[in-house]
């Protein structure tokens, strides 16, 4: 990166976060995904489908869509980490995947209330969600030649918390004058803004094309103020094929990488299990305590605001801790929040009877929700930083591939396991419990990572 003051440069890429974030936050938990649930539920009930039946099926499409964009991700993300490395260049890989970003965004526009075509609203989701991901490995891998060692934990979790606090703003925009309940009003009372049809619910659908605008509107400072240094050696051929050779040395170097190799499982497993607590919330909410799509909102504006307080306050921990004790401390939490949820329903809060009409199981899936958002903000965060530490620093990129299909190689478990013993059960509550496994199986794979990484000399034979 050149001809660009620092300051400016780490202001920059954290501003990738702030214009990201509000696919996670407005499509995937908050908003689209408990409307998606809406419409699918609809529909199975229209079709002859008794209520839970109808509510576990849109939960079970939802979990597939998930898988298959997750194994395209995690087919293609190492290597076009290694072939970006080789060619030393990371921007055109960013621009090429912000594009998919807003058209897949965009094109949630057609998800109308009596959708037939559910195969081309999640292709679309699909797209954007490939897109938002692609784009994040590139960036991420922009992280350590932003400061130094000491410095990487602070900025991480400055920008992550910048990234919350984005899609906070966000997402009160849409709630307050775009989604509207049944009734066709927004959190405020008032009818969406610009006329949109409140039949055809034109307000909640609209957040894709918001989704999409904002991203174009908040990437501007990110590729005005982000720059590459040029490549010692300028790479026109062979950039693929010596990035896969690259690639494929680094998987059979694994094995001799104990630390690296535990923590990409580890983290392959937390970040599984903390995506189907994310994009299953919304869902749970929805069929198991009747919320709407605004009961949800609120419930995003609690989470979303916690996880940009403790995302900012973890980076500093991290600083003064480093990563590992900080993921350690926020995975537990995360399996405290995943039993309460599971044991929350419309009667019963913990097992213990609540009265017909009580708030108390509403005020309880608040409190785990805020939990989720705090822990899950630091824990994501500090997962980046890790990956510094122990990844090839002349291979950053490829490092951050190789994270994306930890990620992303059984990114489709917690979906699957969740989709699976919601058939089984006929259950959402049992449903999804197996993300508490996951969670327990991460937390005794991390025994093994070294908190500063692998010696560098495991690393000297690569570069």
């Amino acid at each position: 990166m050149t001809d660009v003051p620092m300051r400016k440069r780490i202001m920059g890429w954290m501003m990738f976060d702030w214009a990201s974030q509000p696919y996670n936050t407005l499509l995937l938990t908050f908003i689209f995904g408990p409307y998606f649930a809406e419409i699918v539920t609809n529909r199975g009930i229209a079709n002859g489908l008794p209520v839970g039946l109808a509510k576990a099926e849109a939960q079970s499409l939802w979990g597939i869509g998930l898988t298959i964009s997750g194994v395209m991700i995690a087919m293609m993300a190492p290597t076009l980490g290694a072939v970006a490395d080789s060619a030393g260049r990371r921007m055109p890989y960013i621009y090429v995947f912000s594009l998919l970003y807003i058209v897949g965004s965009a094109g949630l526009w057609l998800a109308v209330p009596d959708a037939v075509n559910t195969t081309l609203i999640l292709g679309f989701f699909i797209i954007g969600l490939i897109g938002m991901e692609f784009a994040t490995i590139f960036t991420n891998a922009m992280l350590p030649d932003l400061g130094p060692r000491s410095e990487i934990g602070r900025i991480s979790g400055t920008g992550w918390a910048m990234g919350y606090v984005g899609g906070l703003f966000a997402l009160i925009l849409c709630l307050c004058f775009l989604a509207a309940d049944g009734k066709g009003k927004t959190l405020l009372g008032i009818s969406p803004l610009f006329g949109l049809d409140t039949e055809a619910r034109e307000g909640t659908r609209s957040v894709g094309p918001f989704t999409a605008l904002w991203f174009i509107i908040f990437m501007i400072p990110f590729f005005l103020w982000v720059r590459e240094d040029e490549p010692p050696v300028k790479r026109k051929k062979g950039a693929i094929k010596e990035g896969l050779i690259g690639l494929l040395a680094t998987i059979k170097r694994l094995p001799k990488s104990p630390s690296l190799t535990a923590y990409l499982s580890s983290s392959m497993l937390y970040r599984d299990a903390l995506n189907g607590m994310y994009t299953f919330g919304g869902f749970y909410a929805f069929g198991v305590l009747g919320w709407s799509v605004i009961d949800v909102g609120v419930f995003g504006l609690l989470t979303v605001a916690s996880g940009a307080l403790f995302a900012w306050l973890g980076g500093h921990a991290d600083r003064a801790y480093g990563p590992k004790p900080v993921i350690l401390v926020c995975i537990i939490l995360l399996i405290l929040a995943a039993v309460g949820v599971v044991c929350i329903a419309r009667d019963s809060v913990l097992g213990i009877m609540t009265p017909e009409g009580s708030i108390i199981p509403d005020i309880a899936f608040y409190g785990c929700g805020v939990l989720i958002g705090a822990a899950g903000g630091v824990l994501q965060s500090a997962s980046r930083t890790m990956l510094v530490r122990q990844g090839n620093p002349d291979r950053m990129t490829e490092a951050f591939g190789l994270y994306a299909l930890a990620g992303k190689a059984t990114s489709f478990l917690a979906p699957l396991l969740i989709a699976f013993a919601t058939d089984i059960s006929n259950s959402q509550r049992i449903g999804v419990s197996p993300v508490i496994g996951l969670f327990v199986l991460a937390l005794v794979l991390l025994v093994w990572v070294k908190p500063e990484g692998e010696d560098k000399s495991v690393w000297a034979i690569a570069t």
